[in-house]
């Protein structure tokens, strides 16, 4: 039994990190997790000290800009226009109508 009777574990036992499957032997899981893996990782490095905080753990920035700050323009691939265009140039790469050129000059000239 690890937890006591006020439901607080007890020193030097750990919960499960990860769910087990019942299919799965009971030795070491072959498929776990990368994601909560990572996240556990970053959080050791916090407790061990080598990093100061665990970067998803930080809130966003909401601060408003300070006065005399112009807003930062939109970003230019939200645009339908961008995509439009984008859209066209892919639609003639995947046609073959766009091809790059040679990069090196031909060995010889047609002369006329």
């Amino acid at each position: 039994m690890t937890e006591g009777t006020s439901g607080v574990a007890l020193a030097g036992m750990s919960e499960p990190e990860f769910h087990r499957e019942r299919r799965e032997h009971g030795g070491a899981s072959q498929r776990l997790d990368d994601d909560k893996l990572a996240e556990l990782a970053e959080n050791e490095r916090v407790e061990a000290g080598l990093d100061d905080y665990n970067p998803d753990e930080v809130p966003p920035a909401t601060d408003p800009l300070p006065p005399g700050v112009p807003e930062p323009r939109p970003n230019i691939r939200d645009e339908p226009e961008y995509q439009e265009e984008r859209a066209e140039v892919r639609r003639e790469e995947e046609a073959g109508e766009l091809r790059d050129p040679d990069p090196f000059p031909p060995t010889r000239y047609d002369s006329d």
